[in-house]
């Protein structure tokens, strides 16, 4: 959904007007030293470091509007984009906006990641669940020198599109190309609204 550096969270009002999530994703990204170089000598010091901002973060959207507030930035950009279409089995399937953000922020359960092997971390990520599974992870993404200190949202299409899915019905059909959900059949064109 995004990868963005320290800069797009300090210049993006909404993501700093949200109740403390822009200065949380910020706290995340200065938990690691300024180069590469420094964190591959010390993983372990800027992991434990990470572990309180990405706590506080997992906290703060376990509440339903904050959490509105993150997907809707996050995956519209606010109100900027007004569909989600994804390809889906050879056919795209397209979403509104406002669906979207508000099946998500129902159904989702967030939490943080724990650690499941030796040598792990806990707390490395903040973890969106559906039905006990990840459906997407908010991390760090520190794995090499061009993506060192960015934070990386990303949702997992299988489990994403199970959801939206049972919870948002096809309500027109474009061509046998397109099938149309939700509120989005009364925005997207004019064409016949058949099932």
């Amino acid at each position: 959904m995004f990868l963005y550096s320290k800069n797009r969270f300090e210049m993006d009002d909404a993501f700093r007007v949200m109740n403390g999530i822009g200065d949380l994703l910020i706290e995340c990204i200065n938990s690691f030293p300024p180069s590469f170089h420094e964190y591959q000598q010390n993983k372990v010091e800027a992991k434990a470091k990470l572990r309180v901002p990405m706590v506080k973060l997992a906290e703060k959207l376990q509440s339903h509007a904050r959490l509105r507030a993150f997907l809707g930035q996050s995956l519209f950009c606010g109100t900027q984009v007004s569909y989600l279409t994804v390809k889906h089995d050879g056919v795209f399937h397209v979403f509104w906006h406002n669906d979207i953000v508000t099946v998500l922020a129902d159904n989702l359960e967030v939490c943080n990641s724990k650690a499941i092997t030796p040598g792990q971390i806990p707390e490395q990520k903040v973890l969106f669940r559906y039905k006990g599974r990840n459906a997407g992870e908010l991390e760090m993404r520190n794995d090499s020198p061009t993506h060192y200190q960015e934070i990386r949202f990303n949702m997992l299409k299988p489990k994403v599109m199970e959801l939206l899915f049972e919870k948002i019905s096809q309500t027109g059909r474009y061509n046998e190309k397109v099938l149309v959900y939700g509120n989005a059949s009364k925005h997207f064109g004019r064409w016949p609204r058949s099932k």
